[in-house]
């Protein structure tokens, strides 16, 4: 049993410490670690659990974290992938707070960080892309990807309206 726990604290130490850039951008590392790299999932059984974590509230890695380490070894995995989400991003915080406040106005800081977030940004497209052509197997999928863009981008719509309306278009057309 310590094993496991090590191995989920540890996969998913890799996951907090090398998703830049947030909820999105850390979707093909879970993937990689938990199905990939242990076989904690199936491929198909991740593809559920993105759909499932993504209508419940908080950060998609820590919802990934307890759902594989409750399912690998109980309460006990849920807590060993937590702090191993949770451990290098609250050290790294903690660390670039004290050295934020003291250079924000530095130069180089600001463009480093400008650079930072174009790139993300161009990560976020790219799996939205890649996460869209996997899952996206009927016209009527798309039509669906299509009306929640819409109702964000145009009607300026709450995302969590989007995801009842989606949920509700779902059951009708899919």
């Amino acid at each position: 049993m310590i094993e496991i726990l090590a191995k989920l604290f540890l996969a998913f130490i890799k996951v907090g410490s090398f998703s830049f850039g947030g909820a999105y951008s850390l979707i093909p590392l879970i993937e990689k670690e938990v199905v990939n790299n242990h076989q904690w999932l199936s491929h198909d059984e991740f593809l559920r659990v993105l759909g499932m974590v993504e209508i419940f509230p908080g950060a998609i890695s820590i919802k990934f974290a307890t759902y594989t380490g409750y399912k690998t070894a109980g309460i006990l995995g849920a807590i060993a992938a937590n702090l191993g989400n949770i451990f290098t991003p609250a050290i790294l915080i903690i660390f670039s707070t004290y050295i934020y406040s003291i250079y924000e106005k530095n130069v180089l800081v600001t463009k480093a960080f400008d650079g930072i977030k174009y790139a993300v940004i161009g990560m976020i497209a790219a799996i939205m892309y890649q996460y869209a052509l996997k899952n996206g197997n009927h016209w009527q999928e798309f039509v669906l990807l299509a009306i929640g863009a819409a109702l964000i981008i145009f009607f300026k719509l709450h995302p969590a309206y989007v995801v009842i309306i989606a949920a509700i278009i779902g059951i009708v057309i899919l």
